[in-house]
């Protein structure tokens, strides 16, 4: 006969309310089980739930719960932590842990003005592809080649937060749609503008960029978007910087009008 062994009680609907409140107050309580040496995990959640359609939902909350209460102790009190060498973090943003030089996971939290260390604003003055080419030279996955493929998959995904953080922030339009969205104000791209001026305009230069014949012309006439584009960033950074936010979405609009005019004399150049 075995001799009775001590076991481990692990409370699993308080994981799972931590994730997922709802999940527990359904149709099934999941109950606790134990672990002992002679008794395995999956062995025991057999034996405990039926095979049934529950038993699937059950073990997808469990292990997701559980990894967001792993992760929670690693940023616990707001102390991040390497997860290589455990070294606490110096420095936010903590995208690679200076004491082993390991590429660490992505943080959502951040948005892309802290990955930057720029303050959240629509005008910047900071040199962003000086900042940008630095991280790519600490997170770019050809840097960690050999490397576990934990650390691979973390540097590919950190390089292309970068990258897309970069390519946001650096274009007027597409930073004044990020920034409006961070105030929680969606902008809907595909609004059109009925005013009959500005429609007027942007078929006049289109028909000039059609018939532009040289590469002088392009640029005489992409010199002219450009202005237009300045005039409605300002008028848009004002806007923004009062919180009249029906403005600054009105030079949103007026914005992508031009960005598209751009797009097309970049195309035929």
């Amino acid at each position: 006969m075995l001799k009775k062994r001590n076991l481990v009680r692990i409370p699993l609907s308080a994981l799972l309310h931590r994730s997922n409140p709802d999940f527990i107050s359904s149709s099934l309580s999941p109950p606790q089980f134990s672990l002992s040496s002679s008794t395995s995990p999956q062995d025991s959640l057999s034996s405990t739930f039926p095979a049934n359609n529950y038993t699937s939902l059950f073990l997808q909350n469990t292990l997701f719960s559980l990894k967001s209460f792993l992760c929670s102790q690693a940023t616990n009190n707001g102390v991040l932590r390497c997860w290589s060498c455990d070294k606490v973090a110096d420095s936010t943003p903590f995208l690679v842990c200076e004491a082993c030089k390991s590429v660490q996971p992505v943080d959502s939290s951040l948005d892309y003005f802290q990955i930057f260390g720029s303050e959240r604003k629509y005008e910047i003055e900071e040199n962003l592809e000086g900042k940008y080419k630095n991280w790519q030279k600490k997170v770019h996955p050809d840097l960690v080649h050999t490397k576990s493929e934990k650390e691979r998959e973390f540097a590919a995904e950190q390089s292309a937060r970068v990258t897309d953080a970069y390519r946001t922030l650096s274009k007027p339009l597409s930073r004044a749609i990020y920034v409006m969205r961070l105030e929680g104000i969606n902008v809907d791209e595909e609004k059109t503008i009925t005013e009959p001026e500005l429609l007027m305009e942007i078929m006049e230069i289109r028909e000039a960029v059609e018939e532009a014949s040289d590469s002088q012309a392009l640029n005489q006439i992409q010199s002219q978007v450009q202005e237009k584009m300045k005039y409605w960033s300002k008028s848009f950074a004002n806007a923004f910087k009062d919180r009249k936010f029906e403005e600054a979405l009105d030079s949103i609009q007026r914005m992508t009008y031009y960005d598209r005019v751009n797009e097309e004399i970049v195309k035929k150049s």
